[in-house]
């Protein structure tokens, strides 16, 4: 039996170091290999162990595939090409191709020249690691092998984000990485082709999250923006240089246009001018908006927004910083957070989610004091989280407040079991916490049996509404998984079963006249299709016997008349006639015939006529007739009397039929031998 095996290297069950190694036809690929914020010892990186024991790596995995350019999904790649070892080819498309080694730069610079760490990759090996791309368009399909094909598809998410299929032979398996079903200001919804791959590897960063409207959300955060600037106060917006940092630069440009405001907004320094260029560059990944008015005004060109200086932290007055990395865990974020931490006026606000070990995810997750520089900082939220929406930072100055407010550009839970079109036989989760993995999938199974029971809403440490939140989900989920609904932790292998099975083509005409004549009823094996929907269609894979012209014909059930012919390892399914068509075949019919001996001293003629009259007393519901040349029909059986050589009162009836009729066939036959009723 057929087998598909997946094995987190990182992010199984937990946010960061993204790494999933599947294999599949016997191909062996990995997907994404991120980097984890949080850490800077041997948990930073995915854990290549699993795989370097088979060997050479080169001889062991047959592609890496990226899906974009954040580092919890590239981070480790020079790590594991120039210092682990592998030679072979790395498959991203063009933006992320041009983006990703200029995080990688930043990174190796943060890591390496400031907090001094050794064992780390250098600059000339991301160079070498990015000669090993091939960069992919959206919809190409690409051929790996003989045997395995990848293709891209939209993600949404960021500049260039992607999700792929991956297919070796008619086993396939889509990854989503991270993906964004909602169309936001720049960048569009995840879009996928219909398919029915047999798993699905989704995300589920907001696991039990249902958001709000974009809308609402927008209004939240242009409030509490605009009432800090208007108190005097300082906002700092921790983002990374492309993603959300460009949807709320153009939210908040828009925002001080219309309500005419003085307070200045101010960018990473170097980082606007870097996301303006590729956002040029790559203007047909943004939405339609985007690319209608491009050349009137480019909507990434801001008149508000202007390059930040270090010495701006410290200038008095209000004004809005976004600044990077987006989590509080280093850099320029994080030392401004230090900075404006003391006063009462200013504001945090979170606008993504930050993995376990960074400044950002301990503030958000209630912890009470954080040692930064020697200073004690103690957070009192005014709500338990995980529902933290507000937070206060008390210093010996003052208080600091911090916002989480959601425009991550990831699925939320509605969308982490359904992605678009695509409609899998088994779901794998993913880039979430095991908590609120085990929580979702516990939802969604009581869902598919019945209510959930009493007393359960709250199981796992959840608060009641986030357990409303995942019972509503698994409710409103259209396309639950037709399989499994699973999860693994890194290092764990989970082996799933595949029904081998082939496509099937079928035209539209013969579609609607097979349903018409209710020809699918009974046949299992076929995938059903409405009528007017032409859709490969899938039917167990049969054992096809030699024919000429390179085809494979099979015969047809009886009452079919629908052929599957094969020709280039391609099946369709046409009718009798066109099949014999394109063979260059004459039709044969093959008709099995039976003697029955009467006792009639009367003319073939006359026997013949008696013959017509008893089936047609008996037959009542079928079509008996009785032909010019004296023969008679039943359907497709046909009845001839004829004298017997030897014995002149002795008539020989012929009985033939095809071999649909069989049954009828040998009934009529059984009948007459029984002899015909004497005449009044």
């Amino acid at each position: 039996m057929p087998e598909i095996r997946v094995t987190p290297l990182g992010a199984g069950q937990d946010v960061g170091r993204s790494c999933i190694l599947v294999s599949i036809g016997g191909k062996n690929v990995m997907l994404d290999c991120g980097m984890h914020m949080g850490f800077s010892d041997d948990r930073r990186f995915p854990d290549f162990s699993y795989i370097t024991r088979n060997g050479r790596l080169t001889d062991f995995l047959d592609c890496v595939i990226i899906s974009h350019f954040h580092l919890d999904h590239c981070g480790a790649l020079p790590y594991f090409s120039e210092m682990v070892g592998y030679d072979g080819p790395i498959y991203m498309t063009q933006p992320t191709q041009a983006i990703c080694p200029i995080l990688l730069e930043d990174y190796r610079k943060i890591a390496v020249d400031k907090k001094g760490e050794a064992n780390f990759f250098t600059s000339q090996m991301i160079k070498d690691c990015m000669k090993k791309v091939v960069a992919v368009h959206l919809h190409q399909t690409v051929q790996v092998d003989d045997e395995l094909e990848i293709k891209a598809y939209y993600a949404g998410h960021v500049l260039g984000a992607a999700m792929f299929q991956i297919k070796v032979g008619s086993e396939s398996v889509v990854y989503t990485g991270d993906y964004n079903m909602t169309p936001d200001r720049h960048l569009g919804a995840a879009w996928i082709d219909k398919c029915r791959p047999n798993l699905l590897i989704t995300e589920s960063t907001y696991a039990t999250t249902i958001r709000d409207s974009k809308r609402c959300r927008e209004r939240d955060f242009l409030k509490k923006v605009h009432e800090t600037v208007e108190r005097g106060g300082k906002v700092l917006i921790p983002v990374f240089a492309l993603g959300r940092a460009q949807e709320l630069c153009i939210l908040l440009e828009t925002f001080w246009e219309r309500m005419d405001l003085k307070a200045p907004i101010y960018f990473s320094t170097g980082l606007t001018e870097k996301a303006n260029h590729y956002y040029k560059l790559f203007i047909p990944w943004t939405n339609q908006k985007i690319r209608k008015t491009f050349v009137q005004r480019n909507m990434f060109e801001f008149k508000h927004i202007k390059a930040f200086d270090r010495a701006f932290a410290d200038s008095p007055g209000p004004m809005v910083v976004f600044a990077t990395p987006g989590m509080l865990h280093a850099g320029q974020s994080l030392q401004i957070f230090r900075k404006w931490a003391g006063s009462e006026r200013n504001m945090v606000i979170m606008p993504g989610y930050c993995v376990q070990g960074t400044v950002g995810h301990k503030i958000l997750s209630g912890q009470r004091k954080l040692e930064m520089e020697g200073r004690q900082v103690v957070i009192t939220p005014t709500l338990p989280p995980p529902a933290l929406s507000h937070a206060c930072c008390d210093t010996a100055a003052g208080v600091m407040q911090v916002e989480y407010m959601s425009f991550s550009a990831h699925a939320d839970a509605r969308a982490s079991c359904s992605c678009g079109q695509a409609e899998p036989e088994n779901v794998l989760l993913v880039h979430g916490e095991a908590k609120k993995m085990s929580f979702l999938k516990q939802k969604i199974e009581q869902n598919s049996v019945g209510k959930p029971r009493r007393g359960r809403a709250c199981e796992g440490g959840f608060s009641r509404a986030c357990a409303d939140r995942a019972r509503h989900l698994a409710e409103a989920l259209s396309t639950p998984p037709r399989g499994q609904l699973l999860y693994a932790a890194n290092g764990e292998t989970v082996t799933l079963s595949t029904s081998p099975s082939i496509p099937v083509g079928i035209s539209l005409g013969l579609l609607k006249r097979e349903m018409a004549q209710g020809m699918w009823a009974g046949h299992a094996g076929w995938g059903g299709a409405a009528a007017g929907q032409v859709a490969p269609q899938t039917a167990p894979a049969p054992a096809p016997a030699p024919a000429s012209q390179g085809y494979s014909r099979m015969p047809r059930s009886p009452g079919s008349c629908r052929h599957p012919i094969m020709k280039d390892s391609n099946f369709r399914l046409v009718s009798s006639e066109q099949a014999l068509k394109e063979l260059g075949l004459a039709e044969h019919q093959l008709r099995f015939t039976c003697r029955v001996h009467l006792h009639d001293t009367r003319k073939e003629q006359e026997t013949a006529l008696r013959v017509y009259s008893h089936l047609k007393s008996v037959l009542k519901d079928h079509c008996v007739q009785h032909l010019p040349d004296g023969s008679v029909t039943v359907e497709s059986i046909l009845i001839q009397a004829a004298a017997h050589s030897e014995d002149p009162s002795t008539k020989v009836l012929l009985v033939s039929w095809t071999y649909q009729d069989e049954e009828l066939g040998s009934y009529l036959t059984s009948l007459l031998k029984k002899g015909l009723p004497q005449a009044s």
